[in-house]
């Protein structure tokens, strides 16, 4: 506890050198995350290392769903990282020996003769994290995609080409199978444009007005805005945009809708560097910023905002989060928790693999380490103005349905 109060302290304390060493931080976050699991998987030795826990309340599907999960949802957090030059920084020689591991591991996942290969059917789970691999491949496609060989290239592609036999959940699960077909057309592969379309189009008459979406046809309160409804979508459309495949709603659009969802998501955000435990899939930690870290890294911060207002928002909360003893198992990896280790708030589909969807909010790192993000001075976050009595911008709802 005193160690949390310390943190928070020095986070919040302006003029400290702490904050120029924000990147370093993140960086280190990125590697105590991905090192276990792609120095272990490049070496086809993930399903020998990994030590995995299930939810107490697990539903009985197949275990091996895993390990999909864990790779799938951690390449898509640090596909953008891996998409920059080399240099002979440390953090250069990190990002150079990490993305070296990733390729081979993209190579196992998909050897039908490696002790990694993955689960590629028998469970409508592997739909979700399949989509993660592909949006990895979008994300970097210059750094991940490309360097495959062909051999390689062509079992992914027949791998997700094999997916369209799973019927997707009628939720946010629409967006997965988008995802997919997404990525077979940004490579010139044959695509389902029906599949493109109905799932945009249902999406779309989920949307409830003020930057959020219901997760099908009732709305719960939790972060599938953020883990999966707006990022997903906006990059799909991006890709369909580039393609010129016709789509009922535009791409300006949902990126408009986004941003006035990280309005919103950037005040939750305590002046103590916290932010409220609610609704499913709490165990997910920082991906519930995902849409902050893709606006940062990629489209721009909504005008209200600042790079170093999100940076230092989210270090925080991450430091904060992580400084807690338990996150992490004594091999590494991630264990069941919000913050810390507490597998009964794991839901029941829910298991050590899946956690690692946190690594989405290290999006920014595909930023060069000079980027104004990266660089510009830190700045106090919204509620921390709002509850210091400090002048700060009245929130208001503004229709962006034009």
């Amino acid at each position: 506890m005193i160690r949390n109060v310390l943190l928070t302290i020095l986070c919040l304390s302006f003029g400290l050198n702490i904050f120029s060493q924000d990147r370093a931080y993140w960086v280190d976050m990125l590697y105590k995350t991905a090192e276990p699991i792609l120095g272990s998987m490049s070496k086809g030795e993930l399903k020998k290392n990994m030590v995995v826990e299930y939810s107490p309340t697990w539903d009985g599907r197949n275990n091996d769903v895993a390990y999909m999960e864990a790779f799938g949802r951690l390449m898509a957090g640090v596909a953008p990282w891996f998409g920059l030059p080399d240099d002979d920084t440390p953090e250069g020689r990190q990002r150079k020996q990490l993305r070296e591991c990733a390729l081979r591991s993209y190579a196992h996942a998909v050897d039908p003769d490696s002790p990694d290969y993955l689960l590629w059917s028998g469970s409508g789970q592997v739909l979700v994290d399949a989509a993660y691999i592909a949006n990895s491949f979008i994300r970097a496609p210059e750094a991940l995609w490309k360097p495959l060989d062909k051999i390689t290239k062509d079992r992914y592609i027949k791998a997700f080409k094999g997916l369209r036999k799973i019927k997707p959940a009628y939720n946010n699960w629409l967006l997965f199978r988008a995802m997919i077909e997404a990525f077979l057309a940004s490579i010139g592969e044959e695509y389902d444009g029906y599949v493109l379309d109905t799932s945009i189009r249902k999406i779309g008459e989920w949307y409830l007005g003020d930057g959020w979406y219901a997760d099908g046809p009732e709305y719960s309160l939790d972060y599938y805005n953020g883990y999966v409804m707006h990022p997903m979508l906006v990059e799909i459309l991006e890709v369909m945009e580039n393609k010129k495949i016709y789509s009922p709603i535009k791409f300006d659009l949902a990126l408009r809708r986004m941003q006035r969802y990280n309005q919103l998501i950037e005040r939750l955000i305590s002046p103590e560097a916290s932010f409220p435990a609610v609704g499913r899939s709490m165990t997910y930690r920082m991906g519930a910023f995902q849409t902050l870290a893709l606006s940062a890294w990629k489209y721009g911060l909504p005008k209200t905002m600042t790079g170093g207002q999100v940076r230092n928002a989210l270090t925080c909360v991450m430091k904060r989060m992580f400084s807690v003893e338990g996150n992490f198992n004594k091999e590494g990896f991630l264990q069941l928790g919000f913050v810390g280790h507490q597998p009964n708030l794991a839901d029941y589909y829910t298991n050590s693999g899946s956690v690692y969807i946190t690594s989405l909010v290290f999006l920014p790192l595909g930023l060069p380490a000079g980027d104004a993000f990266w660089t510009s001075p830190p700045e106090e976050w919204t509620s921390q103005k709002a509850w210091s009595g400090k002048p700060f911008l009245k929130d208001y709802h503004e229709s962006i349905n034009k």
